[in-house]
């Protein structure tokens, strides 16, 4: 994987997310590029292909529900863009280390609060990951083999379980962090060099064209 770190991963995922959603309805040509340069973030990231496929193939079902009463044409633009932002987004969160969210999240310029939640958020789910994990793993050694077996195992019992395993162990992590001296600030140092930056501010106004671009061809 080509080395780029965290933080600067983080905002030129942004960068292109943001750039796409901006595009002018049905602005084909110009969301090809963005497809483009999400085909080449996967291969730049190294991004397993299988994880990548499941991941963006759950969300895209769920999107298109909401997306085909709009009709075809205008379904299909939404569609293709959320697809496009979905690879982009999932490439970066497939391929962060675990426990490294906060360090990705400290360069970006938003309010401290605001910053605070969002890391607290992306710890919690880890956690209910991990306890996911740990279900599928003891469901499987009582024998409940296969998406079909898991999902009933889940469904019948165990949703409730895992509420409760997951607030458990995060109250025990925010008490473990406050103990160590945790007070919403990351004690970390994550500023980008003057390299990552010339590279953030090409992204950035490469993405910037692309999408005025689309308003006045």
């Amino acid at each position: 994987m080509l080395k780029i770190s965290l933080p600067l991963r983080l905002q030129l995922s942004l960068i292109i997310v943001i750039g796409s959603a901006f595009l002018k309805h049905y602005s084909w040509s110009n969301l090809l590029v963005y497809g483009a340069i999400a085909l080449l973030w996967v291969w730049l990231l190294r991004v397993p292909i299988r994880k990548l496929g499941g991941l963006v193939g759950a969300e895209l079902i769920f999107l298109s529900l909401v997306a085909l009463p709009l009709g075809w044409e205008k379904a299909s633009f939404l569609l293709v863009r959320s697809l496009i932002c979905l690879i982009v987004m999932s490439s970066f969160l497939l391929t962060l280390p675990p426990h490294s969210f906060g360090i990705a999240l400290k360069g970006l310029p938003i309010p401290a609060p605001l910053k605070e939640n969002l890391l607290l958020a992306g710890q919690y789910l880890e956690i209910l990951l991990s306890e996911v994990g740990r279900m599928q793993r003891s469901a499987q050694l009582r024998g409940l083999n296969g998406v079909g077996g898991w999902l009933r195992y889940a469904s019948a019992a165990m949703i409730g379980s895992l509420y409760l395993r997951t607030l458990e162990r995060a109250e025990r992590v925010y008490g473990a962090m406050v103990t160590r001296g945790y007070n919403g600030q990351l004690p970390i140092d994550s500023t980008l060099n003057p390299k990552e930056r010339f590279t953030l501010i090409t992204v950035g106004m490469t993405a910037t064209c692309i999408t005025l671009s689309s308003y006045f061809l």
